[in-house]
């Protein structure tokens, strides 16, 4: 180790990232703390690494950070995650920011600051690629000023922050690519909850926990949108057609647009959802492209609509993986089985029930006839801890069912996912 440079042992050092580690690392001798001192690039100071974090007092907590942090002179990675910490003082964590914005690349903060510090103000016009924010709030934004011109990756959670400030927060990120809001606290300058956001450059963006009537987001390069959890009114997506990936976990909507140009969706992912499924449908349907469906515990808005397979299969003949939960309603399936449409390219099966009997084994057998070059089945279900001696009867018979079957299908892997 002794041969090996100075600039090389700081690398090392910056792959521990854990600032515990850092330190007792750099003891070892004069050319490692050397190395700490000049080369080291990544910093983190995160509860769940070591125990003792949540045993200090806060100012001591203040103390050791701003020591730990001042012994070096080129950080680009430095993060900061005490989830047991009510809230720092405002005048460390702005020292903490001003030391090392020159360098900094990359910044996660989750703590509160008593009083609220700007760090939008302390980092602006400086290097920062990702920034992720948590427990903090954000006003005032100014994109004359706070510009960030090489910030590509944006993640607040549980922050405050106004529709305006967020709208003015992308003008300010001219680069910017990924975004993800989790359970942000939206400040409304009227009376109707309306967040319009626009971006270019914007390629991913991820939205949990969120309500609003309307969201409308124009962005011309998305390829990947993802609402979970959410309640809206209306979410429309002005855009180019660039969507890939779509994904909509347990969120009530309206009216959801998003937009005509879909032919370059490869990954339709839909649970706990309610649909008029022809008008979703219609939304999809010219992606020709799509390898990836998956709708579970899909509700339909129309008793009488089922999933056409013959539809599916006509529309996305690149489908490789496809995934459908059932839920016998009225002694029918909401996935239709009728017709012969082959699905030749699904090599990933995905079937699940909520309720079990004796129709699933005939509608797994009846897909596994569409898929003649599968070669994985995954069966999901739910097993409650008290049983009848119905239910019990009931799965053992679906057991026996699925063995014969399978011996008929000799070259399929078979998995069993219980919950």
């Amino acid at each position: 180790m002794e041969y090996l440079p100075v600039e090389v042992i700081g690398n090392i050092l910056s792959r521990l990232c854990a600032a515990r580690d850092v330190v007792i690392a750099s003891a070892t001798c004069r050319k490692w703390r050397e190395a700490c001192r000049n080369h080291l690039h990544s910093l983190s100071f995160n509860s769940t690494d070591w125990p003792v974090y949540r045993d200090l007092t806060t100012s001591r907590l203040e103390i050791l950070i701003t020591q730990t942090i001042f012994q070096t002179t080129g950080l680009q990675y430095l993060a900061i995650v005490m989830d047991d910490v009510d809230e720092f003082s405002a005048a460390p964590v702005i020292a903490w920011l001003m030391y090392t914005r020159e360098t900094l690349r990359h910044l996660l903060y989750n703590v509160r600051t008593a009083p609220n510090v700007n760090i939008l103000e302390k980092c602006g016009r400086q290097k920062l690629e990702t920034l992720a924010l948590a427990h903090n709030s954000i006003t005032g934004v100014e994109p004359s000023y706070q510009k960030f011109p090489c910030l590509k990756s944006v993640t607040l959670s549980y922050v405050s922050i106004s529709a305006l400030d967020l709208s003015l927060l992308l003008t300010a990120c001219p680069k910017i690519e990924t975004l993800a809001l989790v359970n942000p606290e939206i400040a409304m300058s009227d009376a109707q909850a309306t967040m319009e956001l626009s971006s270019p450059s914007l390629k991913s963006i991820y939205v949990e926990a969120i309500s609003l009537d309307k969201f409308i987001l124009e962005a011309d390069s998305l390829k990947s949108l993802q609402l979970k959890d959410c309640t809206l009114e209306l979410f429309e997506l002005i855009g180019k057609g660039t969507l890939k990936h779509l994904r909509i976990d347990d969120v009530s909507v309206i009216h959801l647009d998003i937009g005509e140009s879909t032919e370059n969706l490869e990954i339709v992912d839909v649970s706990n959802f309610t649909i008029m499924w022809p008008k979703f449908y219609q939304m999809i349907s010219r992606s020709s492209r799509l390898r990836r469906l998956r709708l579970w515990s899909v509700v339909f808005d129309d008793e009488d609509e089922i999933v056409d397979l013959e539809t599916i299969a006509a529309c996305f003949p690149h489908l490789s993986h496809l995934s459908l939960s059932y839920d016998l309603r009225d002694g029918l399936l909401p996935h239709g089985s009728q017709g012969s449409s082959r699905l030749e390219n699904v090599v990933v099966l995905e079937l699940g029930w909520t309720v079990i009997s004796d129709i699933f084994s005939h509608w797994v057998a009846g897909l596994l006839e569409r898929c003649s070059n599968l070669k994985k089945l995954v069966i999901h279900g739910v097993v409650s801890e008290a049983k009848t001696h119905e239910e019990c009867y009931m799965l053992a018979n679906f057991t026996s069912s699925i063995v014969r079957l399978m011996r008929k299908y000799m070259h399929v892997d078979v998995q069993f996912v219980y919950e």
